[in-house]
């Protein structure tokens, strides 16, 4: 078995019917995770991709998952489902606030928690990836839930990993750049947006969801046994310019 090794190992991966999620689960599988495929949309095709299966998991409830690691056996949680709302700050409403923070921040936090609590009861350990941003790091533009929602995921990551590292649980974050997902549409469909950040970004092109998947197999395998608390930028060289 070679360290990169899923085999033996079930992964639970949230906001999986599409994009970043769907790639995630998919390279999972082909490294041997039998893969849930978890979103409030449908994840039939993605399951059908992983040979996994699919469950409906909305979100938008931070507590939507406390039951589910307790009823099964998962090893691996990746926290990808995520939502964005854009409007300047001085015009940025309460409740597109309260949504963004649901799903990206306090539903992640829950949803580590009750994998935690399931993975210590057990004494197994177990990995948890979160899916973070380069707004983890920057304040971006006409986004302020979701940029103070990626800064507290980041965050999170970090405490978590302090408390359960001794326990035998990796807790990391992924923080992906700009990549071609329905998230980044509004940004790739203006031109001149879109001109801006491709003319910073060092690899000349927008990311694609497969490009974090390598990543997320990563973290997941034994190879990163001794990775805690990390927030690894997959960004094309972004933060780097």
């Amino acid at each position: 078995m070679t360290p990169f090794s899923l085999a033996g190992q079930t992964a639970l991966v949230t906001g999986a019917n599409t994009g970043i999620g769907q790639a995630i689960a998919v390279a999972l599988a082909q490294a041997g995770a039998q893969v849930i495929a978890a979103g409030r949309s449908d994840c039939a095709q993605t399951a059908q991709l992983t040979g996994g299966e699919a469950l409906h998991l909305d979100l938008a409830d931070p507590m939507a998952a406390r039951d589910i690691f307790a009823a099964r056996r998962i090893d691996i949680l990746v926290n990808n489902a995520g939502i964005i709302r854009r409007a300047d700050a001085v015009e940025f409403s309460e409740a597109d606030w309260d949504a963004v923070m649901d799903v990206n921040l306090k539903a992640v936090f829950f949803t580590c928690q009750s994998f935690a609590k399931a993975a210590l009861a057990r004494g197994t350990g177990g990995k948890i990836v979160n899916i973070a941003s380069l707004l983890s790091f920057q304040g971006g533009i006409r986004v302020p839930s979701y940029t103070a929602s990626k800064h507290g995921v980041a965050g999170l990551t970090k405490l978590m990993a302090n408390e359960w590292a001794p326990r035998g649980i990796n807790v990391n974050a992924i923080a992906p750049g700009y990549i071609e997902t329905n998230n980044t549409e509004a940004l790739r469909s203006d031109p001149d947006r879109s001109k801006s950040i491709l003319d910073r970004i060092p690899a000349g092109r927008w990311g694609r969801p497969e490009d974090i998947a390598g990543t997320a197999v990563f973290l997941a395998s034994p190879a990163a046994a001794y990775i805690h608390g990390a927030v690894l930028n997959v960004d094309g060289g972004w933060l780097a310019r």
